[in-house]
């Protein structure tokens, strides 16, 4: 448990959490490893995990009827993915394909929520992190919709 404590450290989710909390977050955590080619979810999946890559890249993208695939972000160590989903209870907005070979903490939606439930200055924290990389991330595809306005493709 010391290591996937160690590395929870490493998330920027989780900078600035107390011990104890990561203690409680290291027990609901499981390792998974992927290889490339494969996906971690679908589109339309069910929204049960988040997900934390220790090591490796993840391919977050949509096939696009007449176009193919669009790739939306390519995320890599010490980023989260799959909380969309956690959070608001619906399912998979996107694929999550392995692009590089990779090692993730999978954290159940059940377990995730209990820790909240329980732990309200966990929720806190976690919660305003969250909310925080979801912010950075709209900015992006904001940035990303100008771009592609601008250029004409859009």
């Amino acid at each position: 448990m010391s290591e996937i404590i160690t590395e929870l450290k490493r998330i920027k989710l989780f900078e600035g959490l107390k011990p104890r909390a990561l203690e409680q977050i290291a027990k609901v955590a499981t390792e998974e490893e992927h290889r490339v080619g494969g996906k971690v979810f679908e589109h339309g999946d069910a929204g049960d995990k988040l997900y934390l890559i220790l090591e490796g890249k993840i391919r977050i993208s949509r096939e696009v009827p007449g176009l193919g695939e669009e790739a939306l972000a390519v995320l890599g160590p010490g980023q989260i993915f799959g909380e969309m989903a956690l959070l608001d209870e619906s399912t998979r907005s996107a694929d999550a394909k392995v692009h590089e070979r990779c090692r993730l903490l999978a954290i159940p939606r059940d377990g995730f929520e209990d820790l909240l439930f329980m732990d309200k200055d966990l929720a806190y924290e976690v919660l305003w992190s969250t909310v925080r990389m979801l912010v950075g991330r709209l900015r992006q595809t904001n940035d990303k919709l100008t771009f592609l306005s601008a250029s004409g493709r859009f």
